[in-house]
């Protein structure tokens, strides 16, 4: 397959908005189709827009293609057909440690993330391989662990913590670099429910772009006003989050099943 290719140079001028035009969104995805080596077809020509500020739920059941689409916002996978650009800077071997600034991915396990001896340190890894040193880096530190409620652990292991908290930490983690777009993997896996309504609080209060990967659906209906079903490599239904989990058609369709007694359509939603 062969690649529709970005030019490799710094963006430049450019690409920023000119002043008193409109930023550009957050994640625009265009026609982006991807294979593995092994022949299996993951993306079909992918399109999505996400504005910056929204929170949007990318939901699909196993297979569907969601790790493939969230491997291509950082440049993890490339080679395919199409594009992806974050705030107008397009995703190539050019610009992938911006990139990789800008994006941010928390993983469905913790522990795959937090890897230093204290709390701070895993915090100030990614900033400090960016340059920051002495004050500059202790308020960058200082506060994303305030962002997610953890300036009290600072000086903990990692390990001693809870898994609640270990999570939050690692969302520190990616705040720490002051991303474009936070991309969260099952962020409510294996949470008690006081950890689930925590996290929640914490992402609600961003003042990021979230892209939600989970099979939680009373999560995604929680925290993200717009959803995004992956199936079989191409996008099959993008609305309000309400509408698409109240149309049994769909969620049928795509082997997307509420927990039971669970009714999308009677739930109060909190103030975004």
């Amino acid at each position: 397959m062969e690649p529709v290719t970005t030019a490799d140079a710094d963006p430049g001028p450019a690409h920023r908005p000119a002043p008193g035009t409109a930023a550009p969104p957050s994640l625009e995805v265009r026609g982006l189709a991807y294979a593995y080596p092994d022949g299996h077809q993951a993306l079909f020509g992918v399109d999505l827009t996400v504005r910056r500020g929204e929170r949007v739920a990318l939901l699909g059941p196993n297979g569907a293609g969601k790790t493939t689409l969230v491997l291509h916002l950082n440049g993890i996978l490339s080679g395919g057909a199409g594009s992806v650009t974050v705030a107008g800077l397009p995703v190539n071997r050019a610009n992938v440690a911006e990139i990789r600034r800008r994006v941010g991915i928390v993983f469905q396990d913790p522990d795959d993330q937090l890897f230093m001896p204290t709390v701070r340190e895993d915090v100030a890894f990614g900033p400090a391989n960016a340059g920051l040193r002495g004050a500059e880096l202790d308020a960058r530190v200082r506060e994303a662990l305030d962002r997610v409620g953890m300036a009290d652990h600072a000086d903990r292991p990692p390990h001693h913590l809870s898994f609640g908290q270990r999570r939050r930490v690692a969302v520190a983690t990616v705040l720490a670099m002051r991303p474009e777009i936070v991309v969260l993997d099952e962020p409510s896996s294996n949470l008690d429910p006081a950890s689930r309504r925590e996290l929640a609080d914490i992402l609600r209060s961003l003042d990021v772009t979230v892209l939600m990967v989970t099979h939680d659906l009373p999560y995604a209906l929680e925290l993200c006003p717009r959803s995004v079903i992956l199936g079989d490599g191409v996008i099959a239904a993008d609305g309000p989050t309400r509408d698409l989990l109240t149309d049994t058609g769909l969620m049928h369709a795509h082997r997307l099943e509420l927990p039971f007694g669970f009714d999308p359509g009677s739930v109060t939603l909190p103030r975004a």
